[in-house]
């Protein structure tokens, strides 16, 4: 990837250090979370993942206490190239939404370590990073990328670009309805059904990043050989059927929220290769 004279994005708000999480705020909707055995394998207390992954709709935002004190923000590198990433998401989204006549409103991206608040409830570092819809951001602990690199197999700068991608691909589903509308019609889902919506929730959001990356490359040449492969490891490395298996456990299709690790490649490269909003319609595909 070549970032290194782009801009930083203004939405960045870094967290790190900041202490006294407390209180309780709405919980996490559907498609808001990494895949909650990511959460299992990397610690997270069960209680607190299972409040963030049932109930809680998504409205508009609201106003959240912040941590009791707040650390001075740190401008290293490792956040200086979220700033970039998202500069890219920003610019390029912008430029998709004006060019269907809409004004594309950006997030904001949340550093944070260990633990914070958020207006979807109270998000940990084992969750993996998530977007909140009811405050409109993600929210990132950059020691997840450690662990994509580490402990899945995912190096790389483009992998991590890839997760904030498809982070930010969630707030663009939430932009544009379809997350409400999902959440509406899953609320009167079975588990199985349920899962089966999450999961076209969630391979959209991948087919979002591969638009992201195709039109931001043309808009101005960014990527390196090389580059696709790392997001494509790193969708096969957070595939539910491939955590599963980590797990030490079977896998069970009907289980997944988020997709296997070939249908999220599948879903990426679509998006990619198409450079398409239209080609992510994964509501209306037969196969996935």
């Amino acid at each position: 990837m070549r970032l290194e004279d782009e801009r930083e994005s203004s939405n960045v708000e870094d967290r790190r250090g900041a202490r006294g999480v407390g209180g309780t705020g709405r919980r996490i909707g559907i498609g808001t979370v990494a895949i909650a055995l990511i959460a299992m394998l990397m610690g997270a207390d069960p209680s607190t993942v299972i409040s963030l992954l049932t109930g809680g709709g998504q409205g508009a935002p609201q106003s959240v206490q912040q941590s009791a004190q707040q650390s001075t923000p740190v401008d290293d590198e490792a956040s200086r190239f979220v700033r970039r990433v998202l500069a890219k998401t920003e610019d390029t989204w912008g430029a998709i939404f004006k060019a269907s006549g809409a004004q594309y409103r950006e997030p904001t991206l949340v550093l944070f370590s260990g633990a914070t608040r958020t207006a979807c409830g109270v998000g940990e570092t084992a969750m993996g990073p998530f977007y909140c819809p009811a405050d409109e951001k993600v929210y990132i602990d950059l020691a997840f990328n450690r662990e994509l690199a580490t402990r899945f197999g995912a190096p790389g700068e483009f992998a991590q670009a890839y997760v904030i991608a498809h982070e930010v691909g969630h707030h663009v589903q939430n932009l544009l309805g379809i997350a409400a509308k999902v959440q509406e019609v899953r609320s009167r889902a079975s588990a199985r059904d349920a899962n089966a919506l999450s999961v076209r929730l969630e391979l959209q959001a991948d087919c979002f990043a591969g638009v992201w990356a195709r039109t931001a490359d043309e808009m101005k040449a960014f990527l390196d050989r090389g580059d696709v492969d790392q997001a494509l490891r790193a969708a096969a490395a957070i595939g539910d059927d491939r955590l599963q298996q980590q797990s030490g456990g079977r896998v069970v299709p009907d289980s997944f929220t988020h997709g296997s690790s070939e249908q999220r490649k599948r879903w990426f490269s679509r998006g990619f290769e198409t450079g398409s909003v239209k080609a992510c319609d994964t509501f209306s595909s037969r196969t996935l």
